[in-house]
């Protein structure tokens, strides 16, 4: 098994990770099909393939995120989901 690998980035959508944008994203997360977790500051990682897990981290525009993937393509999942206008395309690597 590989290592975990990680990436911060930032909120670009003037929405935030609000109801659309977190289903997409959570969607976005359990099609990579590996383990995949969502983090914002000091508080704890949670299944970004969780809709409710996502939203309750309240993300919102310029806000840092910590996406982890662990597994054999770890690498590729952890790249930002380029989707939709609340696509992180507007996700900015730090």
């Amino acid at each position: 098994m590989s290592a975990p690998a990680s990436r911060t980035v930032r909120i670009g959508s003037s929405n935030g990770l609000h109801a659309r944008p977190a289903k997409m994203f959570a969607q976005a997360a359990k099609d990579a099909g590996i383990p995949v977790t969502i983090s914002k500051g000091s508080g704890g990682a949670v299944n970004a393939a969780s809709i409710l897990s996502v939203i309750s981290l309240g993300a919102e525009n310029g806000d840092y995120v910590t996406l982890t993937a662990d597994g054999a393509n770890a690498e590729g999942a952890r790249r930002p989901h380029r989707t939709s206008d609340h696509r992180p395309r507007r996700l900015r690597d730090t």
